[in-house]
């Protein structure tokens, strides 16, 4: 009964970890804005890299990324840190993934700033990249190398998603079946939470990421530099 209640709250806590608003609060403290009213409306890392910038974009994504790998790490510290839980490995594997979900819930439906909140991709890597580094790392890979070619965020978003299921069943060859069901899960949520995306995508009206880098200006600063 004791670890019942222990891992209900541990799940509570863990969507209220994932609820913190950071793009929200960032916007709001720092630039005196509601970014869930600017650019695509969404209160994630990629549209507070559009509408604040890079100052404001890295931490927002580096705390959502945080979010979701912390949420993992309780079940560390209950099971082998304190020893609080007796867990078989698929069993822990199985709270890591309840905990990892319910702060992605709290991440897209945030309960402290009337349940609007991002897309949850950020706070998904970080899930992954506790429960499956392996698999992450490939992810990753498959999602810059799309973003490259695309320079869609949303697009590369979705192929890397759709790509983690595959990672884990062909290439990981797991055999923890609660982690396959949820890669396949992951690729499903992705595609509800990106419906907007989609649909910019097919009438080509999806805004692309900036990733030119400026050489004429920066020869330019080099020269003055080396005239002065």
């Amino acid at each position: 009964m004791i670890e019942i209640i222990i891992i209900i709250s541990v799940i509570i806590f863990s969507y209220l970890v994932g609820s913190i608003p950071t793009a929200v609060w960032v916007g709001r403290f720092f630039y005196n804005i509601d970014i869930r009213e600017h650019g695509s409306g969404n209160a994630g890392a990629t549209n507070t890299f559009r509408v604040l910038g890079k100052k404001a974009g890295i931490p927002v994504l580096l705390f959502d990324v945080f979010k979701g790998w912390l949420t993992v790490q309780f079940v560390y510290i209950l099971v082998h840190q304190f020893e609080i839980l007796a867990l078989s490995r698929d069993q822990e594997v199985n709270l890591q993934l309840t905990l990892g979900i319910a702060a992605l819930i709290g991440h897209i439906f945030p309960i402290y700033v009337g349940f609007k909140g991002g897309k949850g991709v950020a706070t998904l890597l970080g899930l992954v990249i506790a429960v499956a580094p392996e698999a992450a790392l490939y992810a990753i890979i498959i999602f810059i190398i799309t973003l490259l070619i695309s320079k869609y965020v949303s697009l590369s978003s979705m192929v890397a998603g759709f790509s983690f299921p595959i990672l884990i069943i062909v290439i990981l060859h797991t055999n923890t079946i609660s982690l396959v069901i949820f890669s396949m899960v992951i690729a499903i949520l992705l595609l509800f939470t990106h419906q907007k995306n989609i649909e910019r995508l097919l009438s080509r009206e999806e805004s692309k990421a900036n990733l030119k880098v400026k050489l004429k200006k920066n020869k330019r600063k080099n020269a003055m530099e080396l005239d002065s």
